[in-house]
């Protein structure tokens, strides 16, 4: 995995552009590309004030290796053409689990076992009633 950061969507914009703006335009391209290619359990995570990671995070199913491998190629193109410039992946040559990382959003796409027994959604849905205080 490289230690390069990956870039932040809202970097190189014009002074008059607004980043919550383009944060969300980002968020609704993802979710269009990945409902145009059928993705399965399509889940949203709104990561803004409750991590430096990401601003969201995406989670999403393929009905096998084919479908995650399209559905991820389909999604770099389609945020390359839009200007979102070129996003970190990970997964590819085996699609169980690709990880797109845009800067801003995070996309996981899975094969169905797989993210079963990841379960990642898990991790964000803990609420703080749960979490052990530190005072």
């Amino acid at each position: 995995m490289s230690r390069e950061a990956a870039p932040r969507a809202q970097e190189g914009l014009a002074p008059s552009e607004d980043p919550s703006a383009r944060i969300a335009a980002l968020e609704d391209l993802i979710l269009a590309r990945l409902d145009d290619d059928k993705a399965q359990d399509v889940v949203f995570i709104d990561l803004k004030g409750k991590s430096a990671v990401a601003d969201g995070l995406v989670v999403a199913s393929g009905r096998s290796h084919r479908h995650v491998g399209a559905m991820a190629d389909h999604l770099l193109r389609a945020l390359k053409e839009q200007g979102y410039g070129r996003a970190r992946v990970e997964g590819l040559p085996h699609c169980d689990w690709v990880l797109i990382d845009t800067g801003d959003v995070i996309v996981h796409l899975f094969r169905p076992e797989v993210r079963t027994f990841y379960n990642i959604e898990k991790i964000w849905s803990v609420d703080s009633a749960h979490r052990i205080s530190s005072t």
